[in-house]
């Protein structure tokens, strides 16, 4: 290391982790011009070229220009995804409908067993019967 001082490798740090960033970048504006469903077939061909001729520049070009919807693409589709996740979580939870699922029906067979409407033999067969 004696050959190489350590500024010199600050330097090839820094230029690298910037390399690395851009190309996050690069990557980022790629898919941001394949979800634009606004811009036609030209304009993505388009733009993919001139970011893959003049990556730098393109990509500059890009985000200066089309940067404002990029930023609102990305926020709608956190949107879609929060409510796909929320939506799958009320189908895996059984509460979709307000019936409750499983465990709201045991607790309201609980309710009839406790007022004395159903035995205990008829809660348990109806216990039996949701929990299969």
């Amino acid at each position: 290391m004696d050959d190489y001082p350590a500024l010199n490798l600050f330097w090839t740090m820094l230029w690298f982790f910037l390399w690395i960033l851009w190309l996050f970048l690069l990557f980022k504006v790629i898919t941001d011009i394949f979800r634009d469903h606004s811009l036609g077939g030209w304009g993505k061909a388009g733009w993919l070229i001139f970011c893959i001729l003049l990556p730098y520049l393109g990509v500059l070009v890009y985000v200066i220009a089309r940067g404002k919807g990029m930023s609102q693409r990305d926020v709608k589709q956190a949107k879609e995804s929060e409510a796909a996740f929320q939506d799958y979580i009320r189908k895996t939870a059984g509460s979709e409908g307000g019936g409750g699922g499983a465990a709201a029906e045991l607790a309201r067979l609980s309710e009839l067993k406790d007022k004395g409407a159903i035995t205990a033999e008829e809660f348990e067969k109806a216990k039996a019967k949701v929990l299969s």
